[in-house]
């Protein structure tokens, strides 16, 4: 296994084991998220969207739907990342990991393969419980498990960073709260960019938060803030970009070895 050979029971094993931790916190990871996403979709949806016109056409309780499905994708999937990293680091065991007939590759594919699941499974169970509360269509159902999956595993590498970078607990949290946060908040998870006036709409384009929601929402109504291929582009930029940090990360040592 260790001289060339995939080593796929080392990655099986640390995906296992990643995945019944997230059973066994089954109320932290999946329970509470729905919950909270459930409230959103009560209070903007059902209690604030009656009184809200369209968004492009759409009724604003399904328009926020994609939004909401993301924000809570975007925080879990950093969340449950960098937390399956961080903690070998922080128990001491990532000397056994890293001393493991197992690549470096292996070990991201495993960490970031059970976080991925995991999103997964929360987005398109908020996603069925929005359906209790709005009438959501999606037009691109294979398009839209795509844009799911590479967001999932855009953020989740990013989340793999997160915990590498972090040397405590508070730190696993400052990025996900005091910047991914407002960036959803502010990429229009609950409007239509094009309804801001300018300079706003041109600043907002600057946020990468933007691409990925318009291009998520895309796929349930066919409609786009900004075209399709620029969502890809900026999914696949942050994946590269993720990628090259670890990359660089395993063959300096840093913050693992330390």
């Amino acid at each position: 296994m260790t001289n060339g050979g995939f080593n796929g029971e080392g990655v099986y094993a640390i995906y296992r084991f990643e995945m019944a931790r997230a059973l066994r916190t089954l109320w932290q990871s999946l329970v509470t998220p729905v919950i909270t996403t459930a409230l959103y979709f009560v209070v903007f949806g059902a209690a604030i969207g009656s009184r809200m016109t369209d968004m492009d056409g759409i009724s604003f309780g399904a328009f926020i739907v994609p939004g909401l499905t993301l924000l809570s994708v975007f925080m879990q999937s950093i969340f449950n990342a960098s937390f399956g990293i961080y903690f070998p680091k922080f128990t001491g065991t990532i000397y056994e990991l890293l001393s493991a007939p197992i690549s470096s590759l292996e070990t991201v594919l495993a960490y970031v393969g059970a976080a991925v699941t995991k999103s997964m499974v929360l987005a398109l169970v908020t996603l069925a419980t929005a359906t209790l509360f709005v009438d959501v269509r999606v037009e691109h159902p294979l398009l839209m498990l795509m844009f799911l999956f590479l967001i999932t595993t855009a953020f989740c590498l990013l989340g793999f960073v997160i915990g590498i970078w972090a040397q405590n607990f508070e730190q696993l949290q400052i990025i996900p709260m005091l910047i991914v946060t407002p960036l959803t908040f502010l990429g229009g998870a609950f409007y239509s960019i094009s309804a801001l006036a300018e300079p706003w709409r041109t600043v907002t384009l600057f946020n990468p938060v933007v691409y990925l929601i318009s291009g998520f929402r895309w796929t349930f109504f066919g409609v786009a803030d900004v075209p399709v291929w620029a969502s890809v582009a900026v999914m696949l930029a942050i994946i590269a970009a993720c990628l090259t940090a670890i990359i660089w990360v395993f063959r300096t040592g840093y913050r693992l070895k330390q």
